[in-house]
């Protein structure tokens, strides 16, 4: 099975449990080939749960889901070392992070704390239980969901420090009132999760990963990257714009939507369809932008002000 013939193939099994998300289940896809996490934000009852366990059930690899709530604590995130008083010793106990695929269910509902607990792992895929650092399974990916702050009590907000570290942040959306009447129908009297089956080996996906870094970036189409990324930080309306790190793992997820294109090259539009879910969570507006424009219409505007290379700009092969 070719990439191109994976993704149709995932899209397909997601579609027998959500309708109208293959853009998301492209997005997904990206993230997962590229190494990045991905944050699903919606108004509860979108999708964005039961995405992420539709997609670590097609993954032949380890999932766990860790529901936060304000009550759960760094330990329960990480594992901790705890005395068994039959060896009269310390024994480690490893938490959900040792996992490939990590459903880390409304962050936002956690406290700052236990929120930064993740800031290793998801940097440095490994994690520090007292001291002792042990790495962690390949590849790991962590799929976090929140509801929008503003219309839920008992949230925190992910700092910008933590939100650097996801490589999209995706809406799930509401159905068109066709996708929703297609959904009624396929969950009518039964449960079409239970039916779904891994499609995807872990090893394709370092593999895949691996190839992706081989995507050639001709010039043109790397200087229109850059110059996206130096328009969030020169516009008036940013206070902090996309940070190196979002550089890097933007260069990445545009390599693995070229990969999924069945291309050895990526071109602009590569660029500009990945550009808001990469780049606009990294953006930090100033106070008086931020009273009026969201952080999508200010790197809109980025986007329309930068100017793309034409065809002739970047190398086919």
């Amino acid at each position: 099975m070719n990439i191109e013939q994976i993704l149709k193939t995932v899209q397909q099994e997601v579609g027998k449990v959500l309708t109208g998300k293959d853009r998301l289940t492209e997005m997904v896809m990206i993230s997962l080939i590229s190494g990045g996490h991905i944050l699903l934000e919606d108004v509860p009852g979108t999708g964005k749960t039961v995405m992420a366990k539709t997609i670590a059930r097609l993954t032949d690899g380890t999932f766990k889901r860790l529901q936060f709530t304000p009550d759960v604590l760094p330990g329960d995130v990480t594992g901790v070392q705890f005395f068994n008083p039959k060896t009269r010793e310390f024994e480690m106990r490893p938490g959900p992070v040792m996992t490939n695929i990590l459903l880390a269910d409304e962050i936002n509902r956690a406290t700052p704390r236990t929120q930064s607990s993740l800031l290793e792992v998801m940097e440095e895929s490994q994690v520090t239980i007292d001291g002792t650092t042990l790495p962690l399974p390949q590849p790991f990916i962590v799929i976090a969901t929140q509801n929008p702050v503003e219309s839920q009590q008992g949230t925190f907000s992910l700092p910008e420090a933590q939100m650097d570290r996801f490589l999209m942040q995706i809406k799930a959306g509401y159905p068109t009132p066709e996708e929703e009447k297609a959904m009624i129908r396929l969950h009518k009297g039964r449960q079409p999760f239970e039916d779904l089956k891994p499609v995807i080996k872990t090893r394709d996906l370092l593999d895949m990963k691996k190839q992706a870094g081989a995507i050639d970036i001709h010039e043109p189409v790397e200087n229109y990257l850059l110059n996206i990324i130096q328009g969030t930080r020169q516009s008036e309306d940013t206070e902090i714009g996309v940070s190196p790190r979002g550089t890097l793992v933007f260069i990445r997820a545009v390599q693995a939507k070229a990969l999924l294109a069945g291309r050895t090259y990526a071109t602009p539009d590569d660029v500009k369809t990945l550009a808001p879910a990469v780049l606009g969570h990294r953006l930090v507006l100033t106070l008086e932008s931020s009273m009026t424009k969201t952080k999508e219409e200010v790197l809109a505007k980025v986007l329309k002000d930068t100017p793309a290379p034409v065809e002739e700009g970047y190398v086919r092969k």
